[in-house]
């Protein structure tokens, strides 16, 4: 029995201290393995340190290329904003000085004059009118003054002054025209579409004769009869002899024919004008167009 169990045992023992060798083995294995594995995350962390190196050294290269041109553009900047504030100011004070001479200098004074629109004011009214400053540069010349000055004239409507330079002045003139005229102790007394009474001398030809009790440019009545022959069509205005102002509302055209044409009020005179030339293609001494819409011949 004792035998037994000392053989039992001492293979036992043999298997425990097989087994313990195995085991040592194996654990020696795993250990001869170890310094492999430790090698290469070594080597893996240190390509990645490299490459991190690197990553950081193209960065700060890029860094540093940005920064090198940022100042070189910084500085371009500055050199050309200083280029340009140099010309601005050159610039102003060129014109500064040309702006000096011009005001003050004779350089531009007014050596021409140039007048259009005149028919019956005489050339030399307008120039004593204008009153041009002698050796006075354009560019302080009054040209609305002047205009105005030139529009006082009884004959002028309306006048423009400008400048043309470097030298001369252009004056353009509206001269007043008679639409109508009236007889007076002191001789014809000459209206034009305004109501303006502007001459006191005989009429061109073709121009009618107003009658009417208080004739003037102040007259209701003779606005009525001026409103009215402006609006009478060309053509038959050469024919009018006279035009009959009874009141504001009872209106007459005297032809030169003898004919007579009853207007009557200012009202719908366009109307009154479109219809008064074919009702004067028919027979007839009187037209009567006092209501446009319901016309009469006698």
């Amino acid at each position: 029995m004792s035998s037994g169990g000392g053989a039992e045992d001492s293979a036992g023992a043999k298997r425990r201290g097989s087994g313990r060798a195995s085991g040592s083995s194996v654990a020696e294995d795993e250990r001869y393995d170890e310094p492999g594995d430790s090698g290469a995350a070594a080597s893996a962390a240190a390509a990645r340190r490299a490459r991190l190196r690197r990553g950081r050294g193209a960065r700060d290269s890029r860094l540093s290329n940005t920064f090198r041109l940022s100042n070189t553009f910084r500085l371009g900047g500055m050199l050309r904003s200083g280029k340009v504030r140099i010309g601005l100011a050159v610039g102003f004070v060129v014109l500064l000085a040309l702006g000096l001479v011009g005001w003050f200098s004779p350089v531009l004074s007014v050596r021409t004059v140039r007048v259009d629109g005149l028919a019956a004011v005489p050339e030399t009214q307008v120039l004593e009118a204008l009153q041009v400053p002698d050796g006075l540069s354009m560019l302080r010349i009054d040209t609305t003054a002047m205009a105005h000055r030139v529009a006082e004239l009884p004959k002028v409507r309306s006048a423009r002054v400008q400048r043309v330079f470097p030298s001369s002045v252009r004056v353009t003139v509206e001269e007043r025209v008679p639409v109508l005229y009236f007889d007076s102790p002191q001789g014809p007394h000459l209206l034009d579409c305004d109501s303006v009474e502007f001459a006191i001398e005989p009429a061109p030809p073709g121009v009618p004769q107003l009658i009417t009790v208080s004739p003037g440019g102040g007259d209701p009545a003779t606005k009525a009869a001026i409103t009215v022959i402006t609006a009478v069509p060309p053509g038959l205005r050469l024919l009018v002899g006279q035009v009959v102002a009874r009141s504001v509302s009872d209106i007459a055209l005297e032809l030169r024919d003898g004919r007579t044409v009853l207007w009557g009020g200012v009202n719908d005179s366009q109307r009154k004008a479109a219809v008064v030339e074919p009702l004067l293609t028919q027979d007839g001494k009187v037209f009567d167009i006092s209501s446009p819409n319901l016309v009469t011949v006698k």
